[in-house]
């Protein structure tokens, strides 16, 4: 599959399950705003049939290279970010695994049940980033047992496979050109904001700004009925220069780290 096949092929599986983002994208582009996305988003574990170099697969064949890694140890997480050499508009992706073997022996057990349930054929990369969860059925209880040790686990549970978020550059925008315009225009709108670590993580001396909404609640079919619970989230991202003007590419982990909390259980 082509690049450009593989991200509009995400793209379009994002909307369907997270109904803010397509009504966010069209807000802006209804403004005369032409939205460009900063990076794509996924969330796997630490398994070797599923972790990052599985999933990194199909991006460092299409040009992509690892330019950073990230170690979250509150939330027993490591990520790993790729560009396209050359180009400052890249979508660059940001590959983030769950550290199972960090975790109680529930945690493990409970996912390496839900790898071993994979049919093979679907563990090649292409097939695995779109898979959704092939598990079940699910359980509840399950899902917040899981909920109480790791908010990353519950939603890996939960949604399994798939791309986890897109953010808008900023930078590419026109009068919504600050995190604090966008996020003034969502709120107005009636969009939750995550406050995690403020509602703007990062800062201009940093060379990076992050802001993002709290994730949309799906309904998910469980065993003993179904659920309203955070799925997937929108991003917005403002990047800067240094003093050699070289624009910041990376990301930061404490922000990074409260940005994952966009799909922590809330009530809506």
């Amino acid at each position: 599959m082509q690049l450009q096949q593989l991200i509009d092929r995400h793209w379009v599986d994002y909307t369907r399950q997270n109904p803010s983002v397509q009504k966010i994208y069209n807000l802006l582009t209804s403004q005369g705003e032409k939205v460009r996305h900063d990076h794509i988003a996924f969330r796997t574990f630490s398994d070797p049939r599923v972790n990052i170099d599985v999933l990194e697969k199909p991006f460092l064949d299409a040009g992509y290279r690892e330019m950073g890694t990230y170690t979250f140890t509150r939330k027993h997480a490591f990520a790993k970010h790729y560009e396209l050499p050359g180009d400052e508009e890249n979508l660059r992706v940001f590959i983030s695994q769950l550290q199972t073997e960090e975790l109680s022996p529930f945690i493990r057990q409970t996912m390496a049940g839900l790898v071993n349930e994979i049919p093979g054929e679907s563990l090649e990369p292409e097939k695995l980033m779109f898979l959704g969860t092939p598990w079940g059925p699910l359980s509840y209880e399950t899902y917040q047992k899981l909920r109480d040790e790791s908010e990353y686990a519950a939603w890996m549970y939960a949604f399994g496979f798939r791309v986890n978020h897109f953010a808008i550059s900023i930078n590419g925008l026109g009068k919504y050109d600050t995190p604090e315009k966008v996020n003034d225009l969502l709120k107005g709108r009636g969009y939750i904001m995550n406050q995690s670590g403020g509602e703007i993580k990062g800062s201009r001396k940093q060379l990076l700004e992050q802001s993002s909404i709290m994730a949309d609640h799906n309904q998910v079919a469980f065993r003993e009925g179904t659920h309203g619970i955070p799925a997937c989230y929108y991003e917005f991202t403002k990047r800067y220069r240094d003093e050699k003007n070289r624009l910041f590419n990376g990301f930061i982990t404490q922000s990074a780290d409260k940005i994952f909390e966009s799909t922590n259980y809330y009530e809506k």
